[in-house]
């Protein structure tokens, strides 16, 4: 069994290095001394985050909360009859027997929770993004310094040990100096594009749409906005939020940056005719400046809805000396460059020619190719072991967090400074515009 020491030093050309199994997970406690959670959101992304949570042998599920009847039967199912549930999440907040409240809410709703759940002493876990609106994230920022409790956001990357190899990669020069990075996000299926399934029952009398619509403007029932929001900018924050949140995450874990200071977005609504007013596919472009992490680099992003390949995702760091490739694994390209640098002298004389190659070959004699000269492939591929979750991962994380009461990687600070260029891309979208930002002091330039 390889262990995580040998895969983050796994070197060789033309190796794959097998990773370790997954982080070791600490002793289990016992039930009286787990932390005891409590699910606010109990929607797809809500329920996966209660089973990785859980997974980590640290915490109990105590309590759920959902505009949605038939979401707190499931809870119940799941985690026993005797949990406490309820549609206010203000009731969950008022327990002192909880501890902490992963978020899984619709967007709209992430930094109302997410504050009122701190200043109630409780620690969070906030999907991502921490918050729909620009104008949302100082505040967050604030409360948790006031507060001083705990706050994870979750977007995964942080907490990958893939993740974690490429961060040592880059900072170890492997790629040499950073030129450009792509990334990109395409999906081809149906519930790939938020086409959830609305459940039978659904209706006014087993869904609080009042509570639901929160700040939102308020509208008729309408049960696909109620169960498929990503799709509506009332709620959600579109491919951008969703997904270009997670590419700034790994981005940022990966090269120290605070983010990019120019954001362009173009893109449209081409396939999903749904009724649904974000754009299923979205194109970015952003500058990052120099920093001591790294020199200035352009960032093109894209995600897709209706790409006719399988789903993937991935980054791609092109650097001086190589390309770092990410996704299910880390590949590493060394950069070959030509030891002769060429030459175009077809429109000099005769003359001119005969004299620049008699020099040329001097300086760069020519070799008959041999079985001694050829060499090992440049390739190296970091491979993750069978089932890796980087989601456990992070759930594990926070779960050490709120007992260490040590700082997490992804707090406010860094997830507000990897949605602030997502959610300004929804702005450049909507706005047709070129939108400047300030990392540092995250906020918009006038």
């Amino acid at each position: 069994m390889t262990s995580r020491r040998e895969f983050l030093g796994a070197t060789g050309a033309g190796l794959s290095a097998s990773l370790l199994s997954a982080q070791p997970k600490p002793r289990t406690a016992s039930a009286n001394d787990k932390i005891q959670v409590a699910l606010i959101g109990c929607g797809g992304m809500g329920q996966n985050d209660a089973h990785s949570s859980v997974a980590s042998g640290l915490t109990k599920i105590v309590a759920a909360c959902d505009c949605y009847d038939g979401r707190l039967t499931r809870m119940k199912e799941q985690y026993g009859q005797d949990i406490f549930v309820t549609k206010q999440y203000e009731e969950i907040l008022a327990r002192p027997d909880i501890d902490a409240v992963l978020i899984g809410a619709p967007d709209h709703w992430h930094q109302k929770i997410t504050i009122d759940a701190m200043h109630a002493k409780k620690d969070v876990y906030c999907e991502k993004p921490m918050v729909q609106h620009i104008d949302d994230g100082m505040a967050v920022v604030e409360a948790q310094k006031q507060t001083n409790r705990i706050l994870q956001v979750g977007s995964q990357r942080v907490s990958s040990i893939v993740y974690k190899k490429a961060q040592e990669l880059y900072r170890a020069g492997a790629i040499g100096k950073l030129m450009m990075v792509e990334a990109w996000w395409d999906r081809n299926s149906a519930v790939g594009a938020w086409e959830y399934t609305i459940p039978p029952d659904a209706g006014t009398a087993t869904c609080d749409w009042e509570r639901f619509q929160g700040r939102a403007p308020k509208t008729d029932w309408d049960p696909k906005r109620f169960f498929r929001w990503r799709c509506y900018r009332d709620y959600g924050t579109g491919v951008a939020g969703d997904l270009f949140v997670h590419l700034f995450s790994g981005l940022h874990f990966i090269i120290g940056s605070l983010g990019p200071t120019r954001v362009m977005a173009t893109g449209g609504l081409r396939f999903w005719k749904d009724g649904r007013n974000v754009p299923d596919l979205l194109l970015g472009l952003f500058d990052y400046p120099q920093t001591a992490n790294h020199p200035a680099f352009n960032l093109a992003l894209r995600v897709n809805f209706e790409c006719g390949t399988k789903e993937n995702y991935g980054f791609r760091f092109t650097g001086s000396d190589g390309i770092m490739s990410i996704g299910d694994n880390v590949t590493l390209t060394a950069a070959a460059p030509e030891k002769e640098p060429g030459y175009t002298i077809g429109t000099f004389s005769t003359a001119e020619q005969k004299a620049f190659l008699a020099a040329y070959h001097q300086k760069y004699p020519k070799s008959r190719p041999s079985a001694a000269s050829l060499k090992a492939s440049h390739e190296q591929v970091f491979q993750p072991p069978p089932r890796y979750s980087d989601h456990e991962d992070h759930h594990l994380n926070f779960a050490l967090a709120v007992r260490s009461r040590k700082p997490v990687v992804e707090d406010a600070v860094f997830g507000f400074r990897a949605a602030g260029p997502a959610l300004l891309s929804n702005v450049s979208y909507f706005e047709n515009r070129v939108v400047e930002w300030d990392p540092a002091a995250m906020k918009v330039k006038a």
